[in-house]
């Protein structure tokens, strides 16, 4: 039933109430602004990638970590990324025709494990409607596509010690037989098949990321006390020869 039919039904002072109350709506009501309307959109986007952060890069200099990076992720062909070694079950729906566009995102995002059986993406799922559609518009204004984004393997990038350390054993050409030998401790969490169930792959992981990310738990730019007891007592050697084992690898 309209309002005004309501206000003469019901109220004592009949039609007269609802100018009244009209005025009173127009004076309480705030003004839109467009400005703070796309700054809130903004944070929105950028709290919401913040889950997303610990795997991937977006924008200007976007290099690939556990996962690619997304700059230029609107109209890419899946798991078409040079410098990334994507699942069997990535690859094969590129191969199929599978372009990431908003819809695609939307729907791989609400529970990629269901979209893309086999992929090795450990995120579970975005069951929001309006928060994929706000991360997926984020990433669209995001998603630079600078020509030569990727870092370069030798320009991982790390801060204060890290870096230093990691420049030392990204010059060293690591022993993979030897990190396949040193690689039991680490596939006790991290799926020696590449899958992800909660914890990151490892698998194929690019090696210059790999070795800086060791080096960050070291020195607690990364901070995870398992991560931390495990790479604490690794000599340099050991480093290299893990990273040039799991970058070897393909992903099952």
């Amino acid at each position: 039933m309209p309002l005004m039919g309501w206000n003469k039904k019901h109220s004592g002072t009949g039609s007269r109430a609802w100018p009244v109350l009209a005025a009173g709506l127009v004076t309480c009501l705030p003004i839109s602004s467009p400005t703070l309307a796309a700054d809130d959109a903004d944070t929105a986007g950028e709290r919401l990638f913040s889950q997303c952060t610990t795997c991937h890069e977006i924008g200007e200099g976007a290099r690939h970590k556990i996962g690619p990076h997304l700059d230029g992720i609107i109209g890419r062909l899946a798991g078409s990324m040079d410098g990334f070694r994507y699942s069997m079950a990535m690859r094969e729906a590129g191969e199929s025709g599978l372009v990431w566009d908003r819809d695609t995102l939307d729907t791989y995002l609400q529970k990629p494990s269901d979209f893309i059986t086999g992929n090795r993406m450990s995120f579970r799922g975005m069951s929001d409607q309006r928060d994929r559609a706000t991360l997926i518009e984020w990433m669209s204004t995001m998603s630079l596509n600078v020509p030569g984004s990727l870092v370069e393997e030798g320009d991982a990038k790390a801060s204060g010690p890290a870096r230093g350390f990691a420049d030392i054993v990204l010059a060293m050409e690591g022993d993979a037989d030897y990190g396949a030998y040193l690689a039991g401790e680490c596939v006790t969490c991290h799926q020696a098949s590449g899958h992800a169930d909660g914890i990151p792959s490892i698998v194929g992981l690019p090696r210059a990321y790999f070795i800086t990310a060791l080096f960050e738990y070291k020195t607690n730019i990364r901070t995870n006390e398992v991560m931390k007891l495990r790479v604490a007592n690794l000599e340099n050697e050991e480093i290299a020869a893990l990273a040039a084992y799991f970058s070897g690898l393909e992903p099952q």
